[in-house]
């Protein structure tokens, strides 16, 4: 099927390479894992967020908005990657943040800073049950005030977002196609669901002999498995691009939030120094340690016996670290 891509901005340092940790893959009977270093899309413009931000961006510059509003946690790297890609086309940026002030002021929430974003800090509760509606009357405001504001949401998820893990799909079917390898699994964490739905979406469109599995960072499987799904039936609508995807075909592996969202258990740290010892390779709290353990994990089980050459996306997120240093002692 031929599909034409929306119009999107140029942000991120394209292709991203395939790595296989040598040390990692020690000791793994029948399967092969290698790593596509989305956590190398840029510095700053870093991670899975700045593919999806390139369609969306450009939709809010097209518009002509002068302020960009969106949400996150307080370590947001959706909001840090969203504030500098702002601030690099002249647009205010204004984050959502879950937590409070005083939980961490280092890391992303210092660069957020840095850059000049404008900050509105909300509760759990209200994140969990109004954030879209406290992004629309902000929103709302600024219009009164003269101001052009644009939302995205959680993680640029949506259907325009999700284009960027479409094109992803094309870039990394030619990736392997170059080095003749036939990959049986693409891995990914999953916290917004824009990530997975544009892999599955570009599994059917470019009929790739390979499965998507998730594992969720948050919530449950249950719930991703909606939300993905709204995804492609939103896409579906906006651009007509009608696959024929089903909810079964959206696998979601669940059990390996641990302690919570943006909350890390030992194993999880004993992972990132393990991996950052062993190949130099690092991984971030919130969402690439939780999916990489959960994988490891079902290996060790038996799961995904038939795939021998495993992809595991790697989204970004080292600024996460810094505020956590001290489970590192």
């Amino acid at each position: 099927m031929n599909f034409e891509f929306p119009p999107h901005l140029s942000l991120a340092r394209l292709p991203t390479p395939f790595e296989k940790p040598i040390r990692l893959n020690q000791g793994l009977e029948g399967h092969q894992i290698y790593i596509k270093r989305d956590d190398l899309t840029g510095c700053v413009l870093s991670g899975n967020k700045i593919r999806k931000l390139e369609f969306v961006l450009f939709d809010a510059l097209r518009e002509q908005a002068d302020t960009i509003i969106t949400c996150g946690g307080i370590q947001s790297n959706h909001a840090r990657a969203t504030a500098f890609a702002a601030a690099k086309y002249g647009l205010q940026s204004h984050l959502v943040l879950r937590g409070q002030l005083e939980d961490s002021q280092s890391g992303n929430l210092f660069l957020n800073r840095l850059v000049g974003a404008d900050f509105t800090f909300i509760s759990a509760e209200d994140y969990r049950d109004r954030v879209d509606e406290i992004m629309s009357a902000l929103a709302a405001d600024l219009r009164r005030k003269g101001k052009k504001p644009y939302i995205i949401p959680e993680g640029a998820s949506n259907a325009l977002g999700s284009m960027g893990y479409l094109n992803a799909c094309d870039e990394i079917r030619l990736q392997w196609q170059k080095m003749n390898t036939k990959i049986d699994l693409i891995v990914t964490a999953v916290g917004s669901g824009g990530t997975y739905a544009g892999l599955l979406l570009g599994k059917f469109l470019f009929d790739l002999d390979c499965q998507i599995v998730g594992f969720n960072v948050a919530a449950d499987a249950a719930y991703f498995t909606e939300r993905i799904f709204k995804i492609i039936q939103d896409v579906k609508i906006q651009f007509g691009l009608d696959l024929g995807i089903r909810k079964t075909d959206i696998q979601i592996v669940d059990g390996y939030v641990g302690a919570g969202y943006a909350l890390s258990q030992p194993e999880e740290i004993d992972l990132i120094k393990q991996l950052a010892v062993n190949d130099g390779l690092i991984l971030d709290p919130v969402y690439t340690a939780k999916a990489l353990l959960g994988l490891l994990d079902q290996l060790n089980q038996g799961a995904f016996a038939d795939c021998q050459n495993i992809l595991f996306v790697h989204t970004g997120g080292i600024f996460g670290l810094f505020p956590n240093e001290e489970l590192f002692k």
